[in-house]
Formats: structure tokens, C-alpha cells, sequence
């Protein structure tokens, strides 16, 4: 069974190739997507439209220009994995497992216990709470195990 999964959130680290790495070990069926993880790409996602003079307005118009990739790939998904990091705020990260949670998609979030509290309504909807991307491939093992 081939599987899509789209992963959301932080990107500071190589959490994404660790996974990536384990599913390739594991030799897994998935097929993994992300964001833009370039932070500098990102931010210019609508710079091609015209210039900005207002910070606000050049963010909320390349905010809509990710979306397109951020919500066709998180539709597209079979499970998101949304990563929460310890040093930075991921308020895109959480906008991600609401709208995983809105469309009933399911989700698993990868984060830290300093920062179970502040995350409580977010792991509440999640399939599941793992702290180590090794925990994300055993999921993902399981779930494509043949029987």
C-alpha cells in the first residue's frame, strides 16, 4: 500500500530527512512532501507579483501563494505529520493540524514534553503524540504492515 504523507511544521533541523531516512531503512511504501523549508524562498512566494512597500501585506500575499502548495498537499496526504519545535514559535504548524483536523484528515504530531501543555488541543485531535521521528516511522510501519 503506498502512502502520502505531508510533513508540516518546524524547519530548523533535518527532522524531515531522519524520517526520510527511516523509511527508506524500513523500505516503506510512502511518499513524503513538505512545505517550502527554504525560510528566505518562503517569505518571496508572492514577491513575483509586484513589490510591497508594507512588511504585512508582502507576508499575507506569499502566506496565499504557500497555501496553494500547503493546502493541495495536505489534501492530497493519507497522514500529516506536524512538527513542533522547541525554539520557535510554529503558528503555521498549528494552523496546519486545525485545518488537518477540519477536514478530518489524520494527523500526528511531533513534538518535545516541555511543550505538551501549550500543545494540548492540538494533541488532543491527533492520532497520535510521538516525540522521536524513529516514532513516526514505527507508526508508519504499522500502519502499512501487509497483515
Amino acid at each position: 500500500m503506498s502512502f502520502q504523507v505531508y510533513l508540516s511544521g518546524e524547519i530548523h533541523t533535518d527532522w524531515r530527512d531522519e524520517i526520510r531516512r527511516g523509511v527508506e531503512a524500513a523500505g516503506l511504501d510512502v511518499v513524503l512532501t513538505s512545505p517550502v523549508t527554504d525560510h528566505d524562498a518562503s517569505d518571496a512566494a508572492g514577491d513575483h507579483l509586484g513589490e510591497e512597500r508594507e512588511g504585512f501585506w508582502r507576508d499575507h500575499r506569499s502566506s496565499k501563494v504557500n497555501a496553494i502548495r500547503t493546502r493541495t498537499l495536505i489534501a492530497a496526504s493519507d497522514l500529516v505529520v506536524v512538527r513542533f519545535g522547541d525554539k520557535y514559535k510554529q503558528w503555521n504548524a498549528a494552523f496546519d493540524a486545525g485545518y488537518c483536523a477540519a477536514l478530518g484528515k489524520p494527523y500526528v504530531t511531533l513534538h518535545s514534553e516541555e511543550i505538551v501543555h501549550p500543545l494540548k488541543e492540538v494533541d488532543a485531535e491527533a492520532m497520535a503524540w510521538a516525540r522521536t521521528t524513529d516514532q513516526v516511522v514505527k507508526i508508519l510501519e504499522h500502519v502499512l504492515r501487509e497483515s
